[in-house]
C-alpha cells in the first residue's frame, strides 16, 4: 500500500469534492485587468476539463492569452473560521482540442462523467472543451498548511 503525503490528499479531495472553480483570465479589451467567472470543472488525465461558450468573455480572453488561473475551494463551514478554508490556486495554459478529435472526445467523456446534465450543451456549436494544463499551484490547507505544488507533483495528484 502506498503512503500519500497528507497535503497531497487533502489537494485531491478537494479537487475531487469541489465542482465549480473561478477561473481568472486576462481581458482581451483591458489586458492589463484580471477577469474572473464561474466555471464548472472536471479531471482528465493530469489536467481540467472546462466546457465554455465562445460567446462568454473568459472564453475570448482565454483564446487571445491561454495563461490561465483557477481557484477551487471548500465550502465555509458555519462557526469555522473562512481565513483557514482549504483552497488552491492552480496556473494553468488553456488547449483546445479539435471538435471531434480524440482528445475532444475524451475531454467530453471525462465532462460528462461529472455533469451528465451538460450533454445536450455538447451539441451546441458554440460550446467547446478546453484542457487546463496545470505548470504549478499555490495550496492552502488551513493555518499553517500551506505549499507551491509543482507541474509534476499536480499531474500526480489529478490523476483518478
Amino acid at each position: 500500500m502506498n503512503h500519500e503525503p497528507r497535503l497531497n490528499r487533502a489537494l485531491r479531495d478537494l479537487l475531487a469534492t469541489r465542482r465549480v472553480a473561478a477561473l481568472g483570465t486576462l481581458d482581451t479589451e483591458r489586458p492589463d485587468l484580471p477577469f474572473v467567472s464561474m466555471v464548472p470543472f472536471a479531471r482528465l488525465d493530469g489536467c481540467l476539463v472546462v466546457h465554455i461558450s465562445s460567446l462568454a468573455a473568459h472564453t475570448r480572453n482565454l483564446l487571445a492569452h491561454p495563461q490561465v488561473s483557477l481557484m477551487v475551494m471548500a465550502t465555509e463551514v458555519d462557526g469555522q473560521p473562512v481565513h483557514a478554508l482549504p483552497r488552491v490556486t492552480l496556473d494553468a495554459v488553456a488547449q483546445v482540442p479539435a471538435r471531434d478529435s480524440t482528445a475532444w472526445a475524451t475531454a467530453r467523456a471525462a465532462y460528462l462523467a461529472r455533469f451528465p446534465e451538460a450533454e445536450p450543451m455538447t451539441a451546441l456549436g458554440d460550446f467547446m472543451f478546453v484542457l487546463l494544463r496545470p505548470t504549478g499551484a499555490r495550496q492552502v490547507a488551513g493555518f499553517g498548511a500551506a505549499r507551491h505544488v509543482d507541474a509534476q507533483a499536480l499531474a500526480r495528484i489529478l490523476v483518478d
